[in-house]
């Protein structure tokens, strides 16, 4: 079972059960029929956007930090992975400066899912559920906030 809510950015954010594993994947989704297409799975959920590209990339961050890039076809082909200083909630993003294009990530734990670190709450209960739900979260990444930004080969 699940529930569906309208967040408060209106997007609308999905909860269920112990079997939904969309809480802690990088999901493909079929936009038409609202169906997971591939799901790949990640120590904690992932918060950033994906940047999608038309050779076939699909990159994103994830709360410990990484930038990954995979195979749009297979998302649990994994092409590329760099740790970055924080965690990442942001989106991935691209442009082109001098005929050269780059790719980006800014990372820095923070949001619901970081405000147990950022704060130094400790009770399980404490930032709306936060604290509990990602108490080891702290182990994996740190706080901050940086930008990366990756030169992509001619």
């Amino acid at each position: 079972t699940g529930l569906r809510s309208a967040g408060s950015l209106g997007s609308t954010v999905f909860i269920a059960g112990p079997t939904f594993n969309g809480w802690v994947a990088f999901t493909a989704w079929d936009a038409g029929t609202g169906k997971i297409v591939q799901s790949k799975p990640e120590k904690f959920s992932v918060w950033s956007g994906s940047l999608n590209t038309a050779g076939g990339l699909s990159c994103y961050g994830t709360l410990e930090g990484y930038f990954k890039c995979v195979d749009a076809k297979d998302i649990n082909k994994e092409l590329y992975k760099f740790k970055t200083p924080s965690g990442i909630i942001g989106n991935v993003f691209t442009y082109e400066h001098k005929g050269k294009q780059y790719m980006g990530v800014f990372s820095g734990i923070g949001g619901w899912a970081g405000i147990g670190m950022a704060a130094g709450l400790e009770k399980d209960t404490d930032g709306l559920g936060a604290v509990g739900g990602y108490r080891d979260l702290n182990k994996h990444t740190d706080l901050g906030g940086s930008l990366t930004v990756f030169a992509l080969p001619n």
